[in-house]
């Protein structure tokens, strides 16, 4: 989360109050035998009585032995001194604030910091690091509204738009503004993503955070798309994709297609991520994909391991998987034929798709486009689907993002396809965010 650092801060606030001196009238006259009534105090000065008080060199070493009480006598002497003009006023306000952030007194610290501010006798540095003070100790007394208020204050008048956005947001969070906190939050992704920029990981988590805070489903599943695309983890595409299979439209049949990306998005799987693809290529016809599927849980070393039947089953399905493959090998190109005289292409978008499982990438498109051509009488958008990924993994990156962008999204597919191109278009030398 983000937070104000106001130990930092404090000590901005420390050397701005004690090392400005403030200018003094008529010092000669205060040490005189017989003193002078005090003159009144210019403009930008203060009479010898508070100066005396509040000699800089003298509140800087009661700060260093922390006699916060003798300090504090002081500021109620100089308190109760009549006909005070503007600039010493301002001076006591900034003594105070000195004061109370050394001690941690709000009561002290927050009156003086808002009269200092509106004195407008501050420079446009220190106006800014009053102001910020202001709002970062609102913010961490849990007054979120009092700290939206400065925090706005803050970017009028600085112009620092960036600076404290991700402090105001957190504050419309965590007052349980959570349909402000999303508007501002989509605000900030869209200016960076218009920018050229990746969105901050902390405002894609905390877009996740309304959207489960504040049962807002579509919220909180687009913070997790959008975490793919810029900082994608095993974590967050594990994630994305279960969630996927979990949405109402969601078509069955495309649990095979669900998996292809999984297997290259997701970097450690568990044993049963691999069986599950096994079986489903071993029930789509597409051994050699189950092959490799098992040649990889294998090589991850996580065959042979649980009980009696888990190891049996894991055998059966690796015998199958070889078997059907090497039967591929001797026999594949024997089905072309029969594929090319159908009046149906899925055959051949089948076909295609065998031997992309196969690496012969050149060979499978050409088969797919074909089956394309020819027409696919049931879900011809899924056969589009396919040529998409089977691009992807060629590594024709164009050819693959045209081919999904054009695919019907219907029954979950519009979502498998962005999600391929979100695989696409990966950032491998991205730093990743400490959190998920």
């Amino acid at each position: 989360m983000s937070q104000f650092r106001l130990a930092r801060l404090s000590l901005i606030l420390a050397a701005i109050g004690l090392t400005v001196a403030p200018a003094m009238t008529g010092l000669s006259s205060a040490y005189a035998a017989d003193p002078a009534p005090a003159a009144a105090a210019k403009p930008d000065a203060v009479r010898p009585e508070i100066y005396k008080l509040l000699d800089p060199a003298q509140i800087r070493d009661l700060m260093a032995a922390k006699n916060y009480t003798e300090i504090q006598n002081r500021l109620n002497q100089v308190d109760a001194i009549a006909d005070k003009s503007p600039y010493e006023t301002f001076v006591l306000n900034r003594n105070r604030v000195v004061l109370g952030s050394a001690t941690k007194n709000n009561a002290l610290m927050i009156p003086a910091l808002i009269a200092v501010i509106d004195t407008g006798r501050l420079d446009p540095a220190q106006q800014k690091d009053f102001l910020r003070v202001l709002a970062g100790t609102y913010y961490a007394a849990a007054d979120y509204d009092n700290a939206i208020v400065w925090l706005l204050r803050y970017q009028k008048d600085t112009g620092d738009m960036t600076g404290v956005r991700p402090t105001l947001l957190r504050s419309y969070f965590l007052k349980g503004d959570y349909a402000t906190t999303k508007v501002e939050a989509l605000k900030d992704i869209d200016a960076a993503q218009k920018a050229g920029k990746k969105p901050s990981a902390e405002t894609l988590q905390l877009l996740a955070s309304v959207g489960i805070k504040g049962k807002d489903d579509a919220a909180y599943l687009q913070s997790v798309e959008l975490s793919v695309q810029y900082y994608p983890t095993d974590a967050y595409w594990s994630h994305l994709l279960s969630k996927s299979q979990g949405k109402s439209y969601y078509a069955a049949r495309l649990s095979l297609d669900t998996r292809r990306l999984q297997m290259v998005a997701v970097k450690t799987l568990v044993v049963e991520d691999y069986t599950d693809v096994a079986e489903l290529a071993l029930q789509g016809g597409f051994y050699t994909e189950a092959k490799k599927a098992m040649d990889a849980a294998d090589k991850a070393g996580l065959l042979g391991k649980g009980d009696a039947k888990e190891i049996a089953e894991q055998k059966k399905l690796r015998a199958s998987a070889d078997k059907g493959a090497a039967d591929d090998a001797k026999n594949i190109g024997a089905g072309e034929a029969p594929a090319m005289k159908s009046k149906d292409g899925i055959g051949l978008v089948n076909l295609g798709y065998a031997y992309v499982t196969m690496d012969q990438f050149d060979k499978g498109i050409d088969l797919i486009q074909k089956g394309i051509a020819k027409g696919v009488a049931k879900n011809p958008e899924d056969a589009k689907l396919r040529l998409g990924e089977a691009y992807a993994l060629a590594g024709r990156k164009d050819d693959a993002i045209k081919t999904l962008q054009a695919v019907n999204p219907a029954d979950g597919r519009g979502d498998l396809a962005r999600y391929w191109i979100y695989w696409i278009n990966r950032d491998t030398t991205t730093a990743l965010p400490t959190a998920e």
